[in-house]
């Protein structure tokens, strides 16, 4: 946020008036403007730290149904980033995906950039309207989802071997319908509140 300096539109001519002492010739609605600005300081925080929320986006189209579109055979694309924003790692990802009513199983078959692969099995179900919950033998406790228009935030904990031993790590999931076939997919992961990095995907129905 660019900082206000009440000093800058100060003029650069000067009156006879103005060759007073400074301390006489400041304006008598600074203090006003400083306490106005004070008082708005609480609000403009509290605006700044508002995430967004699933329903905001409940007027967006097309609408999002994962038992619709997590259903038949996938393909997703995606890379790792840093902190810095330096990409780490890309990978594809197989997907086939089925359900009976609000019981469904999604198998991720994932390709890593340097060769090694990975699986994995997620178990979900959809508890009621724009409402799902998730599990899977990497991630630890339950999966938590809500959808709204074409939107879906999913939060979860991963246990990520990392150097021989298994890191919990915290991943918020967005993601945005674009159409019937195409799905954009924005995950930031952290670890005791910290930022450790952002993974962004792209699904494909085919």
């Amino acid at each position: 946020m660019e900082r206000l300096n009440p000093l800058a539109s100060r003029s650069r001519h000067t009156s006879a008036r103005s060759r007073a002492p400074l301390s006489s010739t400041r304006p008598v609605s600074g203090g006003h403007t400083r306490r106005r600005l004070l008082a708005l300081a609480p609000a403009v925080l509290l605006a700044a730290c508002a995430s967004p929320q699933p329903a905001d986006y409940r007027s967006e189209g097309p609408p999002l149904d994962l038992r619709r579109y997590f259903s038949g055979p996938l393909q997703a694309h995606g890379i790792f980033m840093d902190r810095s924003g330096r990409v780490v790692r890309r990978f594809t990802v197989a997907m086939v995906g089925r359900w009976d009513g609000d019981q469904g199983v999604l198998e991720e078959d994932f390709v890593y950039s340097d060769g090694k692969t990975e699986r994995r099995v997620w178990r979900l179900t959809r508890t009621a309207e724009g409402r799902y919950t998730g599990r899977a033998d990497d991630v630890v406790g339950q999966a938590e989802g809500e959808a709204a228009g074409n939107a879906l935030r999913w939060r979860y904990t991963l246990a990520l071997p990392v150097d021989g031993r298994i890191i919990e790590v915290q991943f918020d999931d967005w993601m945005f319908l674009v159409d019937e076939q195409v799905m954009l997919n924005r995950a930031v992961m952290s670890k005791f509140g910290i930022r450790l990095g952002e993974v962004l995907l792209s699904f494909r129905k085919p």
